[in-house]
């Protein structure tokens, strides 16, 4: 193979140091760490944050007031806003006249986030984001043992293939824990507008609350999963080390 492409010695020097480290680091990972970060995060799912039954508890005050109802002074000035929103309708032109209040600024400040989740999210995000990065680092050292593609006696790069197509769904799905909770604040976000805009409907304050159970449920779901995933890659991992190591007993060092 050096016959037909010349690498230079100091960088192959490198790569050579490069797949050591990964190697070493990514067994480490498979022997130790997840072992470790399964009954971590199973300790975790016992913890009292992550296991409050009265969901009540984690609801968030929404310090936004209802205003005083505006009384008219001539019972045919709102007869007349009627009969123009009704005549505009009808002219299809522009949007609806009947507007929600307009809002300069909050009377309390900054409407805050719910501190519980918040609190919760910071602990559970570091998760998610060190299964992704170890899950990547293991899934580059099953690539880098897969040998050159031959005919026959591919049954161990068959296994190989799988872990990394399982190593690689964690890393999707632990990339859409991350979307749900940036969704999360947006949809809360645009209901908390909806409230300053129109503080007299009590079905907007009531939904800001819904997503906050709903999103409380969820974390303790992501938490569980990141669990499971752990479980799973150390099981499947160890079951097949033989073959993932060693995919061809002839030809095992002719590697990429």
């Amino acid at each position: 193979m050096s016959s037909l492409l010349k690498v230079d010695n100091e960088i192959k020097t490198k790569v050579d140091a490069f797949r050591e480290r990964i190697t070493a680091e990514a067994e480490d990972l498979v022997a130790n760490f997840f072992p470790n970060k399964l009954l971590e995060l199973d300790h975790f799912l016992k913890d009292p944050i992550i296991n409050i039954t009265e969901l009540k508890e984690i609801h968030s005050e929404i310090n936004l007031t209802v205003p005083d109802p505006i009384l008219l002074s001539n019972l045919h000035d709102g007869l007349e806003a009627q009969n123009a929103k009704k005549r505009k309708l009808e002219d299809g032109g522009g949007e609806d006249m009947v507007t929600g209040t307009k809002v300069f600024v909050m009377p309390g400040g900054m409407m805050k986030s719910n501190a519980n989740l918040v609190d919760l999210i910071e602990k559970v995000k570091p998760e998610i984001r060190t299964l992704i990065e170890k899950c990547n680092t293991v899934k580059m050292w099953v690539q880098l043992l897969i040998p050159r593609i031959e005919d026959g006696n591919n049954f161990g790069v068959s296994i190989q293939e799988e872990t990394v197509a399982e190593l690689r769904t964690v890393e999707g799905e632990a990339a859409s824990y991350l979307d749900q909770i940036s969704r999360y604040y947006i949809t809360r976000a645009k209901l908390v507008s909806k409230i300053a805009k129109y503080p007299h409907v009590e079905d907007y304050r009531r939904t800001v609350t819904e997503i906050d159970e709903k999103e409380y449920i969820s974390l303790k779901i992501i938490v569980s999963e990141l669990r499971n995933q752990y479980v799973t890659l150390h099981d499947m991992i160890l079951k097949n080390i033989e073959k993932i190591k060693r995919p061809r007993s002839c030809n095992a060092d002719a590697l990429y």
